[in-house]
């Protein structure tokens, strides 16, 4: 099963339009304000759909939409490349975002009960930091890939490139181990009744909800603040062109905290509070820095942060005990999902004003209460 994980997760991530698909919508003529349009069309496509997704996968099968998920963003990738226009940009970003509300959730329940099935639940955290450092590794890939493949062949060489890694992500799903051989969910309803079953599982346990809530409140805002690293790097001074090779050092600083996270499984709450609260530091002092050498600081904060993530994600596993682990995991997802756009309409209002060295070290400050509440949770 981890073999499979973690090839899903590298084609998932190996798709060679990130690099250059906003030059696309630019070059197709669409304004500042469309493309951010659509940004937050893929947001609330993910909103509408994540909970939902989740509960169907807990009532039919977990595998099923991992291998959906993946067409579904190739279809979107061609209509881009094929028929490049504001509708059809609108209609692959939807298609996006249905990808990854299928995915979410429904990757952690499948990869969480296979383990838990063979005894070794206590290895999720290192296992799916493995994968997410598989992902993270394709990212950089396609980075330096997307350049050479569109030389040679412009838009359509690398939307097929994506398209074919889509395909084979979806082959690659069809691997995956799922012994389930009927819903768990008892007594029918579908999803709709999986769906009250997962919410009237947190309703009645303290410590899920709380760890419902620490997703969130760890990953969205440095989540959020990614899309704003080259703008970060690029006012330290450094030319256009070494852009890239800086957003690599923040993207290494990533993955080194993915593969980190076994070390960090058992990661109590003091501990948990002391590296969210080092991590804060050290993106506040890297990014008011304004210099080079303090994205090597963000690129330590970063690295953190991905492992308190993971950490996260193995405390809600580690306390869902009844049947809708995908549909939980979805809530948290949406959690996420709803905080992120809320902090890309915070650092938009805050960067019209303000440096963005000075607005990434405020968006410090979420950790530093993050880490207090933590902390008081223990004494709790």
């Amino acid at each position: 099963m981890t073999a499979t994980l973690y090839a899903y997760a590298f084609l998932d991530e190996f798709v060679l339009l990130y690099p250059v698909y906003a030059l696309l919508f630019a070059d197709t003529g669409l304004s500042v304000g469309q493309i951010s349009s659509l940004f937050v069309l893929w947001s609330l496509t993910g909103v509408l759909l994540e909970v939902p997704s989740g509960a169907w996968a807990d009532a039919v099968s977990r595998r099923l939409p991992l291998c959906l998920g993946p067409l579904l963003g190739g279809a979107g990738f061609a209509l881009w490349v094929c028929f490049p226009s504001y509708g059809a940009f609108a209609a692959g970003f939807v298609l996006w975002g249905v990808r990854g509300a299928l995915g979410s959730g429904a990757l952690e329940a499948l990869v969480y009960e296979e383990l838990e099935r063979l005894g070794a639940a206590d290895r999720y955290a290192r296992v799916m930091g493995r994968s997410h450092a598989a992902g993270q590794v394709a990212v950089m890939a396609a980075m330096g890939l997307a350049g050479p493949v569109f030389a040679v062949g412009g838009y359509p060489a690398v939307g097929a490139a994506s398209v074919l890694a889509c395909v084979l992500c979806a082959a690659t799903a069809t691997r995956f181990p799922e012994h389930r051989t009927s819903p768990e969910h008892g007594g029918g309803g579908g999803w709709a009744a999986t769906l009250r079953a997962g919410l009237a599982d947190a309703h009645r346990d303290r410590s899920v909800r709380g760890a419902l809530l620490l997703v969130p409140a760890v990953a969205a805002v440095w989540g959020a603040l990614d899309e704003y690293t080259s703008l970060l790097v690029r006012d330290t001074g450094v030319t256009e062109a070494a852009v890239p090779y800086w957003l690599m050092l923040i993207w290494a600083g990533v993955t080194a905290g993915s593969l980190l996270s076994g070390l960090a499984e058992r990661l109590g709450p003091t501990g948990l509070a002391a590296l969210l609260t080092g991590s804060a530091l050290a993106l506040g002092v890297g990014a008011l820095t304004r210099a080079p050498a303090g994205i090597g600081l963000v690129a330590l904060a970063f690295g953190g942060f991905q492992l308190a993530t993971v950490v996260a994600d193995a405390r809600l596993q580690r306390r869902i005990e009844g049947t809708g682990r995908a549909t939980l995991t979805s809530v948290a997802s949406l959690g996420t999902e709803v905080l992120t756009i809320g902090v890309y309409g915070a650092y938009g209002a805050l960067g019209s004003a303000l440096p963005h060295g000075t607005v990434f070290a405020l968006c410090a400050v979420p950790y530093l209460v993050t880490a207090v509440g933590v902390a008081w949770g223990r004494r709790r």
